[in-house]
């Protein structure tokens, strides 16, 4: 597992406040909305804003793409990944 992937999941322990959960418990692959982690979209938009403040990124809430880079850690790794080298 990635640096980059195991600070995902405490950021998203942490921003949502998911005491119960260990970052071994979240998947890198796991769909972290719905039926997966059971985010919600309230969580959407905290997750969102707290990756804005971790890695100094801009999200784009209405672009279409938005909701694929959420859709789990790893691609949540990839977007941060791709928006800081950009």
């Amino acid at each position: 597992m990635s640096t980059l992937h195991t600070e995902i999941k405490q950021l998203i322990i942490d921003a949502l406040g998911l005491e119960d959960i260990s970052t071994q418990d979240i998947g890198d692959d796991q769909t972290l909305f719905g039926e997966g982690l059971g985010l919600d979209s309230v969580d959407a938009l905290e997750l969102g804003l707290a990756i804005q403040k971790t890695y100094g990124i801009k999200i784009d809430a209405d672009a279409k793409d938005t909701r694929d880079h959420f859709s789990s850690v790893a691609s949540l790794a990839a977007f941060v990944t791709a928006k800081q080298a950009a």
